[in-house]
């Protein structure tokens, strides 16, 4: 018993073509309708029926028994020179002359332009402020605006010579004991706090005082307790003679006892028989 494959060939075998692989019973819509391919294989159909020049028949045949890509001689189910599949159809055909035909590359390849980040928008610095702007805007402009640092103050301990020589002036009942001591070291203290206290340390008395000037030569004039200065809200310091027994006096001039006098730069506070105290605001 012998078979035709769609592609016109006869087979021993009833289900796939021995020539070509093709199913023997395939369905009708994939049987391709049309006049048979010339012996030459100058012809073939298309999918409706029209006839090719030169084409590809249904079924990856061609008259003459060459391939439809490369027109190799044919053996077997597959060229031996493409590798084309003659059992699969193949709708589209490709014919690799015309990739061959075509022109190469030439010239410089198209560069694309780099794209520049746009520009960072300028930094305005805040404007001064004017005569013409408003309380409520420079009153603003002036809250934010960095605070200014905190003052910061000294005294400066030294022995006054010309001082000693008024109380001497005076006299007292124990002036001519007192003697002006022959070398005195200047000694600094950072006057830190709300309250600074000036006189001679005491343990009976539990007075430990800030500046403590007890250290030798020690003033014989100066109470446990014989000033104190006090920082005023502006930072400033201001000075009270809490009731020393002999006194305090700023810039040559005695203060009262129990009043706070302010102070400023420069400005000299003696007690005892000899001994000055100028409080200096630091740079």
């Amino acid at each position: 018993m012998t078979a035709t494959c769609p592609a016109g060939h006869t087979s021993a075998s009833d289900d796939y073509c021995e020539v070509c692989g093709l199913p023997i019973s395939a369905a009708p819509s994939l049987t391709l309708a049309g006049p048979p391919a010339a012996a030459d294989g100058s012809g073939g159909v298309t999918a409706s029926g029209a006839a090719v020049p030169g084409g590809p028949v249904p079924g990856g045949q061609v008259p003459g028994g060459q391939c439809p890509h490369c027109a190799a001689p044919r053996s077997g189910n597959f060229c031996e020179s493409c590798g084309y599949d003659f059992a699969s159809p193949d709708p589209v055909t490709l014919d690799p002359a015309v990739f061959r035909s075509a022109p190469p590359l030439t010239g410089p390849l198209p560069t694309v332009p780099a794209v520049q980040p746009p520009a960072p928008a300028p930094v305005q610095a805040p404007a001064p402020l004017s005569a013409s702007q408003p309380a409520t805007v420079q009153a603003e402009q002036l809250r934010s605006a960095p605070p200014a640092a905190a003052a910061e103050w000294t005294a400066v301990v030294s022995a006054d010579r010309a001082y000693y020589d008024e109380v001497q002036a005076v006299g007292g009942p124990d002036a001519a004991d007192i003697e002006f001591p022959v070398y005195v070291p200047q000694r600094r203290f950072k006057l830190t706090g709300a309250e600074v206290r000036i006189g001679r340390h005491s343990t009976s008395s539990g007075i430990d005082p800030e500046i403590d000037l007890s250290v030798p030569p020690a003033d014989p004039g100066v109470s446990r307790l014989h000033a104190v200065l006090l920082r005023s809200t502006d930072g400033s310091y201001c000075v009270v003679d809490p009731g020393s027994a002999n006194g305090t006096a700023v810039n040559g001039i005695e203060i009262p006892q129990g009043k706070a006098v302010p102070l400023t730069d420069g400005d000299r506070i003696h007690l005892g028989a000899w001994t000055e105290l100028r409080v200096v605001r630091d740079a």
